[in-house]
């Protein structure tokens, strides 16, 4: 009998020991992996000059539900490897990549010295997660948590100083990250949707609950469709064509994301599909609420912008009535939404660059 016992308790310290090489050789594996930046030149990515002074890489690594992140990783050109720096992760507008918008912060604020990682968010761009274009808003501010995990491992970043900029939807889903994220210091927001509110309520609180509820049962019918083996349907987004119906605020998304000014299509997909996510995801938005608690990020700052002729900027004043100081809500004279996806004549950089430079010591 005790040599029974003796036998099961040896095979069980060998199981365990196998079971933590195991896990040692992964995390490795992983580290190993995520030390490898592949210098890329910005013109076969961006639709927007890149400064000189800066140098651009394609990055990627694991969040927690172990989906692959991809990112571009900007550096400026004089910075000291050998010293840590204050770094910014930057997420794009909903419906859109790393391309379109994101880059355009990161370059800028990489310009003026920070560290910066703009990143797709998973199911978008080159980033995991099938099918494409799904809804999933916890997973997306989760992407925000596996870029700090990134940056805080880098030699040369501080982990003690990362912030991060959202544009449109994505400043939602920093704020949802934010709350239960202590590592992310200080947080600014572009044109900031709330998705939560947007697709519950629509703009201006415009949608009726019976629309909400239709639309939901419309969403719930065709999870039927694709359960048994049916197509995708997609929603919303930015129409293809322009006519005598198409109202304001599509025109103008429609003149960045269907023109050469903003228009992209990653590698693998189509631009039938870009900008617009799943009918059956959709409304897991319904569920989203990023403006619950904000009041508990302080005493880490929370800076709004956005345009003072923004059809949007009902959210980030909404934001920053429910916010705890220290907040801002700053306002760019003359600017609609999209104007601050991509303006650089609009977009106030040097209030970016102060506010980070103030907060990330």
């Amino acid at each position: 009998m005790m040599k029974i016992r003796i036998l099961a308790i040896v095979s069980l310290m060998i199981l365990v020991q196998a079971c933590t090489q195991k896990k040692e050789k992964e995390q490795k594996n992983q580290s190993a992996k995520t030390k490898k930046m592949e210098q890329i030149e910005s013109k076969e990515y961006t639709t927007f000059k890149v400064s000189d002074h800066v140098t651009m890489h394609r990055v990627a690594f694991k969040n927690q539900y172990n989906m692959e992140v991809v990112g571009h990783l900007f550096t400026p050109n004089n910075f000291d490897p050998n010293a840590k720096h204050p770094a910014i992760v930057v997420g794009h507008p909903m419906g859109a990549v790393k391309e379109q918008s994101a880059d355009v912060y990161a370059s800028e604020m990489a310009d003026r010295g920070f560290i910066t990682l703009a990143i797709d968010l998973s199911f978008w761009g080159e980033s995991a997660g099938e099918p494409r274009n799904v809804v999933a808003p916890e997973i997306y501010a989760e992407d925000f948590s596996a870029a700090v995990d990134f940056l805080g491992t880098r030699p040369f970043v501080d982990r003690n100083n990362i912030g991060a900029i959202g544009v449109c939807g994505s400043g939602s889903f920093v704020i949802s990250a934010a709350k239960i994220d202590p590592r992310i210091k200080a947080i600014a927001t572009l044109s900031m949707y709330d998705m939560g509110s947007a697709s519950r309520n629509g703009l201006n609180h415009s949608l009726t609950v019976e629309q909400r509820k239709k639309n939901q049962l419309e969403a719930a019918e065709q999870r039927y469709v694709e359960f048994a083996g049916g197509d995708t349907k997609y929603t919303s987004g930015t129409v293809h064509q322009l006519d005598d119906k198409t109202d304001p605020i599509q025109r103008e998304f429609y003149e960045f994301y269907r023109t050469p000014r903003g228009q992209y299509t990653p590698k693998g997909g189509s631009p039938k599909t870009t900008t617009h996510p799943t009918l059956s995801s959709n409304t897991k938005f319904n569920n989203f609420y990023p403006f619950n608690d904000i009041e508990t990020i302080s005493p880490r700052p929370l800076l709004f912008i956005t345009g003072d002729k923004a059809h949007s900027k009902e959210f980030s004043e909404d934001a920053y009535k429910h916010a705890a100081e220290p907040k801002e809500l700053y306002y760019v004279k003359g600017a609609a939404h999209v104007d601050l996806y991509d303006k650089i004549e609009l977009i106030p950089f040097d209030k970016l660059e102060s506010f980070f430079k103030r907060y990330l010591h």
